[in-house]
């Protein structure tokens, strides 16, 4: 081989490498931008207690809805959240309920509303993330899409219409 075509081949190593390196950095710096990353850091207990963490589901498209039991449009759009998610499992749609609210309420209320995916209880807990991931007012409901990388591509204060949800799952699972 050639010393001119070495140095080529180390040189196109070199650059491939930065800009593996600068995707990286790049993406972490959008996430802690967007309040992504703190999201993807949180932990909250489940309905039977166990601390989770929405890393575990980092890699599928990720809907985080802030609600409670107490938030009328919240309980209007638990139904159609639940649809939505079981329609689009399969295509790598995970939605995750983060309740502003107290485990004994939000269980008695779950023994009337069905919900399929996790619901986790972040109690008056979870408000101050809301605000970190772009809810400045503390409204609710509040949902965060976050893509494949966990990157946030949308974010929405109050309850999804069925049409708003069919448009945002439209642009989050292409």
């Amino acid at each position: 081989m050639s010393p001119s075509r070495r140095e080529t081949l180390i040189l196109g190593a070199v650059a491939a490498g930065a800009a593996v390196a600068g995707g990286i950095v790049g993406a972490l710096a959008l996430q802690s931008q967007t309040g992504a990353g703190e999201l993807l850091r949180a932990s909250f207990p489940d309905l039977s207690g166990r601390q989770r963490r929405l890393a575990e589901w980092q890699g599928r498209y990720l809907l985080c809805n802030f609600w409670a039991t107490w938030c009328g449009p919240c309980r209007e759009e638990l139904p159609l959240l639940d649809a939505a998610y079981q329609q689009h499992a399969a295509n790598g749609l995970q939605v995750v309920g983060i309740a502003i609210d107290t485990a004994p309420n939000v269980r008695e209320y779950l023994k009337v509303v069905k919900i399929a995916y996790p619901i986790l209880v972040g109690e008056a807990g979870a408000i101050g993330l809301m605000r970190t991931s772009g809810n400045g007012t503390g409204g609710l409901p509040f949902t965060v899409a976050l893509d494949r990388n966990g990157t946030v591509r949308a974010r929405k204060v109050g309850a999804y219409s069925e049409g708003e949800l069919r448009a945002e799952l439209a642009a989050l699972l292409r």
